[in-house]
């Protein structure tokens, strides 16, 4: 869920942002980007006030609703959808396309690297988010692994071997992933840089 909605949200947001002209764009785009300018730990002690009023302290819900926007990933694909070819929009629109079928049918398809690119470094993101799981949550059970792998160190003494054997547990998943989606990942990368 703390990868798949900042995904979708953001792409759609983008997609807003580089192809609709509406009043205060721009203003409402500079706001979303200002927010990478601020450090996450900011932000902890407002959300945990929104989440214990809505009663989601100590839940699995709060590891994620809190993050359905990603300010990066908005901002990544604006330029990849500033990128396309105005072109193609209007052949679309001549076709008979309305606004959503142009970015589920043409939009998406051509940013498919940098889609891949922001699907891996929210997962990473999400995979190694320590400080908010161990702030919202205080059941074992219901903390992240990260998190969790954090529990295991203590000033009276550490199980090294455990705490060793659960690090390298949680690096598998990811360098799997990295290995899989590799081309596309470097792809998105390179052409985003390139982009500039």
């Amino acid at each position: 869920m703390k990868t798949l909605f900042p995904v979708v949200f953001s792409a759609m947001a983008a997609f807003a942002f580089a192809r609709i002209r509406f009043p205060g764009s721009a203003l409402c785009f500079f706001l979303i980007i200002s927010v990478m300018m601020v450090p996450n730990p900011v932000f902890y002690t407002p959300q945990y006030m929104m989440m214990s009023k809505l009663g989601l302290v100590n839940s699995v819900t709060a590891l994620w609703i809190a993050s359905l926007v990603s300010p990066f990933a908005t901002f990544l694909l604006r330029q990849f959808f500033l990128g396309i070819s105005k072109e193609l929009e209007e052949a679309a629109v001549l076709d008979g396309c309305n606004p959503f079928q142009i970015f589920r049918h043409i939009m998406l398809p051509l940013v498919k690297s940098a889609l891949v690119a922001i699907v891996i470094i929210q997962l990473l993101w999400s995979w190694n988010d320590l400080q908010w799981p161990l702030i919202i949550n205080s059941s074992p059970e219901k903390l992240t692994l990260s998190a969790g792998l954090a529990t295991l160190v203590s000033m009276f003494g550490t199980d090294y071997p455990v705490l060793t054997a659960g690090a390298f547990m949680a690096v598998i998943p990811m360098l799997v992933l990295f290995l899989i989606f590799q081309r596309r990942f470097i792809e998105g990368v390179a052409f985003s840089a390139s982009k500039g």
